[in-house]
């Protein structure tokens, strides 16, 4: 195993997790129209229950993918996650007011009541996939961030009263990246696609006439703007400017229609991002065209999801791969990072190789554990008797 193939192995676990991620955020997108979904006060309970089967997975998903980050491209982490940690600081604010609303929402000395808890989960819904989204966007964007290497060395000492090799160029610390109307397309686009997602699983694990009578009929006013949003961002992609990293010298250029060319280039990732696509229409037409009463299964989260994580993939390899910077600086272009010049050592990356050789075991856990979670889709007569429910 050469030092280039860890690399580009590292990038494509990272990416993975990242698909996984924009998957399982069915949870927050679920979330966050619980208060429409539900008419009733039952009606808003099947549905925080049903989430709340899932969402351990979505948050575990989340700290994997900053702890694979950390570990293989550790320069990413101290530049994004310690130079906007504005931005990531109210992403995990809201996720850890999820967890809270979760647990205490129907418990014993709840002097808030059910419905503070509720709006908080709406809150985590909407914030969390629309910031997690633009954080993604600005891998194509680029962010306002400086590099300085020889900080460590330096006897000066940067702000904050001590050195580090990366930092922030503004005080906004990563909320400037919200300015960028395209960095919100994307994230209003990763919002819309978590709603949609969250109406077909809820369609597809709620055991109620009513509550899937609700889902059926908001789920084109969430598919429609998502699919609207997301190829107006496609074709401002294939049509941009990205960069490219010239491996021998390490310099940064500007290369026309960048993304655009690795599809091309790369044709089996343009296979993919079809594929991915065409899934996602599929598992939102399967819902549209059935009766809230069908007798079918509502199986349309599950072409839907697989197509959603296909998609999320073929883009973030489309990033990274094939002399791409993934991650270009604003401030200074030559400063943007590469799987290169960002990664971890070679023996860091070679020992992380075999410790990934667990993964298949890890995720057959999860698939077992997901399964045996929805044996049985849930009804108002199981939340009744269940006296650990939400």
């Amino acid at each position: 195993m050469t030092y280039d193939f860890l690399q580009h192995y590292w990038w494509f676990l990272v990416s993975l997790l990242g698909a996984l991620l924009v998957f399982l955020m069915f949870v927050q997108g679920a979330n966050s129209m619980v208060r429409s979904l539900g008419a009733t006060a039952e009606g808003r309970r099947l549905v925080v229950n049903s989430t709340g089967r899932k969402w351990e997975f979505t948050f575990t998903t989340l700290v994997t993918f900053g702890g694979a980050f950390f570990a293989s491209f550790p320069l990413f982490y101290s530049t994004s996650f310690g130079g906007a940690y504005w931005l990531w600081m109210i992403i995990l604010f809201t996720f850890v007011v999820q967890a809270v609303s979760y647990e205490f929402q129907n418990k014993l000395g709840n002097l808030l009541g059910p419905s503070t808890f509720q709006w908080c989960l709406v809150l985590n819904g909407v914030l969390g996939p629309l910031l997690l989204g633009g954080a993604v966007a600005t891998f194509f964007e680029g962010s306002n961030f400086v590099v300085e290497k020889a900080s460590l060395t330096s006897p000066l000492l940067v702000e904050g009263g001590g050195r580090a090799i990366s930092h922030w160029a503004n005080a906004s610390h990563g909320l400037d990246a919200l300015l960028n109307p395209w960095v919100l397309v994307f994230g209003l686009a990763v919002m819309f696609l978590a709603r949609t997602l969250g109406t077909l699983y809820v369609i597809n694990n709620v055991d109620d006439a009513h509550v899937r009578s609700r889902a059926t009929g908001r789920l084109l006013g969430n598919a429609v703007p998502f699919v609207l949003l997301f190829v107006a961002y496609l074709v401002h992609l294939f049509l941009k400017d990205g960069y490219g990293w010239v491996k021998e010298t390490g310099e940064i250029i500007v290369v026309p229609n960048k993304y655009w060319t690795n599809l091309m280039e790369m044709w089996p990732l343009l296979i993919l991002l079809l594929v991915g696509v065409v899934l996602v229409l599929a598992g939102i037409a399967m819902e549209v065209r059935r009766s809230s009463d069908s007798a079918a299964k509502r199986q349309g989260i599950w072409p839907a999801g697989i197509g959603t994580v296909l998609t999320v993939l073929a883009l973030l390899l489309c990033a990274g791969w094939n002399g791409t910077a993934y991650y270009p600086s604003t401030y200074d272009v030559q400063m943007s990072l590469t799987i290169g010049n960002s990664c971890s050592s070679e023996f860091t990356l070679n020992a992380m190789f075999y410790v990934s050789l667990l993964i298949p075991a890890v995720l057959a856990y999860i698939v077992y554990c997901w399964h045996k979670i929805d044996s049985h889709k849930l009804s108002r007569e199981e939340l009744a008797a269940d006296e650990e429910a939400y």
